[in-house]
């Protein structure tokens, strides 16, 4: 039931904002050139490892020696706009119809991250990751590392129908409020370096 709910939603959303994707991607191309998406392996249901799509939001600026720089130096106040308003997010619809995403489950993470869970920090991908979930509203960025899984473990053995549209109806004023993108300390959130209770329950 809801593989299907999610592929009409994306199928309609996707029609919606079509008009909005076209033109964001038209001044990523003029803002900060090619490529105008960002992609990444990043890990699903069970572990199993797939390309997540995103709008770009930094440019490719190196140093003298040929290093990107940091990712507070790259992000551009376009880049900014785009996720404080979660525009960046619109090209995981293609995730959603190809089945690798859902709109709702906990947050796609880095693949590197996928050793330093413990037990129960694990759980979390026992489902679909999804677009928005129940860590990114309730602190998004601006809750710790561990408070965040332990949301997304909350959301895995709680997860129903209306808990769902509760969680998109919160998103939907999340965005429109622009709260929560940033963590206090970086542009987006630190790098997990492992649980406290690493490999327990």
């Amino acid at each position: 039931m809801k593989v299907l709910s999610d592929k009409i939603f994306a199928v309609v959303i996707l029609a919606i904002f079509f008009p909005i994707i076209l033109i964001v991607g038209v001044l990523i191309k003029v803002k900060l050139g090619s490529p105008i998406f960002f992609k990444q392996k990043r890990p699903g249901k069970d572990g199993k490892i797939f390309t997540i799509y995103k709008f770009r939001t930094m440019n490719n600026n190196t140093d003298k020696y040929g290093e990107l720089l940091a990712d507070e130096q790259r992000l551009t106040k376009f880049g900014k706009f785009l996720r404080s308003t979660s525009l960046d997010e619109l090209p995981q619809l293609f995730n959603v119809l190809k089945g690798d995403m859902s709109f709702v489950g906990p947050r796609a993470l880095l693949v590197e991250y996928l050793p330093l869970y413990s037990n129960r920090q694990a759980k979390r991908h026992i489902v679909k990751p999804g677009i928005t979930g129940w860590a990114q509203v309730n602190g998004r960025n601006a809750i710790s590392w561990e408070d965040k899984f332990e949301l997304d473990v909350w959301y895995v053995e709680n997860r129903t129908f209306w808990l769902d549209m509760k969680i998109l109806w919160m998103t939907f004023i999340k965005v429109i409020r622009r709260t929560d993108v940033n963590n206090e300390s970086h542009v987006t959130m630190y790098k997990f370096s492992g649980s406290k209770n690493h490999g327990q329950d």
